[in-house]
């Protein structure tokens, strides 16, 4: 296998790399499963507060249905070369429940506000448990840069 070239990061240069891309980007996909319908999977926006990826979807979606029956989810952002998987639990918030800060941030970073929609949304959180970064072959090993919901140094 060709390595194109790629320099192996540290692990504290992929947690910097990981952060930035979370507080950055806008698309994530995110991995929901049912017991009888099998996985599911759609992109969508996020914010990142620090700590958790808030997203919003329509509340009665197959992503809802799922995160509320499974809240084990899985999410990654969409650079194929430059991969970043997280893994946690969704906690979901219906859109009048959920708490202003997270709601705000959304609507700013997105210039729109589910909340003032007709039909009903639901916010759904997950404080990542484990989240793997690497580019290429050589960033394999070591590619474990939060366990436990703990980033490494």
């Amino acid at each position: 296998m060709e390595t194109t070239g790629i320099v192996r990061r540290r692990t504290a240069e992929r947690v910097r790399d990981v952060q930035e891309r979370l507080a950055t980007e806008r698309d994530v996909w995110l991995s929901t499963a049912h017991p009888e319908h099998g996985p599911h999977q759609v992109p969508l926006w996020f914010s990142w507060d620090g700590r958790a990826v808030w997203m919003c979807t329509g509340a009665t979606s197959a992503t809802a249905r799922n995160a509320r029956e499974e809240p084990r989810v899985r999410l990654s952002l969409p650079d194929t070369f430059d991969v970043v998987l997280l893994q946690g639990e969704a906690e979901c918030f219906p859109d009048q429940e959920v708490p202003d800060d997270a709601a705000e941030a959304f609507a700013d970073k997105f210039g729109w506000d589910p909340r003032g929609e007709e039909g009903p949304f639901l916010y759904v959180r997950v404080v990542p448990r484990t989240v793997r970064a690497w580019r290429g072959e050589p960033e394999l090993r070591g590619r474990v840069v939060m366990r436990d919901g703990v980033w490494l140094p």
